[in-house]
């Protein structure tokens, strides 16, 4: 109830109106007068349905493509109770039990729908493994959705194709995870992830941007425990590359690793390469013939 203090009772002349909000009547509460039935309530609209009363939404989630119904399907309750918490009666009972039964037939019903959902169950488990964003998953769910209109998967390894999706995704925003971490993190063979890659970039035309080395840098020195000088030492020599050309054609990891070693020496640290290498992913062959070429931008 709220009370109008901008308005006057038309028949008493005193300004003691209220407003109910459930009814929407406008009446005096010194005469009782309904002076309008139906006016209009300029109360919030949400509702709560919280315990705690906090939660003031008046929508349900948001639609997302990491879900294989977008986030918009149905869900009929195994409770036979009404919303004030009363049993059903038993025509209302079959009644409901029939609606059931055909909105769970009507939901992943065709061969495509359950590739779907397996996929997009795949997905999620391999966002918490990797540590990815939100941002990457929807890429990837996306990626997988064109793939599935070109009809990509059939005959192949649904593992094979989300892990490729995957990695495409992280290639788009820039994420650094290599296809060995992506191949462990959904435990299939690396080979695998790169061949069904390879065959998502030549068939959907993926335009995939080159990978920064110096997005590398933050992880690699993570696990190797260097520290903040080392960082911005490896970046600056990774700058001085990129403006050379140095970079074009070579694996980022390897040059990220390459630059963190000699940032090392310099340093005055202890780290050497084998660790680097174990950090990192990179073999020290790999490591060392890198080196070789930013050594001139000490």
């Amino acid at each position: 109830m709220n009370k109008s203090d901008s308005q006057r009772c038309p028949s008493c002349n005193k300004a003691t109106l209220v407003l109910d909000e459930n009814s929407g009547e406008l009446a005096c509460s010194t005469c009782g007068i309904v002076v309008t039935e139906k006016g209009a309530a300029d109360g919030p609209e949400w509702r709560s349905f919280a315990n705690d009363g906090v939660d003031k939404s008046r929508v349900g989630a948001g639609t997302s493509i990491t879900m294989h119904d977008m986030g918009l399907s149905t869900v009929i309750g195994a409770v036979n109770k009404d919303a004030t918490g009363k049993p059903l009666s038993t025509s209302m009972k079959k009644s409901i039990e029939r609606l059931r039964t055909w909105d769970s037939r009507s939901q992943a019903h065709t061969s495509t729908d359950r590739n779907l959902r397996q996929a997009l169950s795949e997905m999620d488990k391999l966002k918490d493994k990797l540590s990815l964003t939100d941002a990457v998953i929807e890429k990837s769910a996306y990626i997988y959705r064109k793939a599935i209109e070109k009809k990509l998967v059939k005959g192949r390894s649904i593992q094979g194709l989300v892990a490729a999706c995957v990695y495409a995704g992280c290639r788009d925003t820039e994420t650094p995870r290599t296809l060995d971490d992506v191949a462990d993190g959904i435990n299939i063979r690396r080979k695998d992830v790169a061949r069904c890659y390879r065959l998502i970039f030549r068939e959907l035309d993926l335009k995939i941007p080159v990978a920064d080395p110096v997005n590398g840098i933050a992880r690699i020195a993570s696990i190797a425990g260097l520290g903040e000088k080392t960082k911005r030492k490896a970046i600056d020599i990774l700058s001085k590359a990129k403006k050379i050309g140095m970079v074009a054609g070579k694996d980022p990891m390897g040059l990220a690793a390459a630059a963190l070693y000699l940032a090392c020496i310099t340093s005055g640290g202890n780290k050497t390469q084998k660790e680097i290498s174990v950090a990192s992913g990179v073999t020290e062959v790999t490591i060392r013939n890198r080196c070789a070429g930013l050594k001139d931008l000490l």
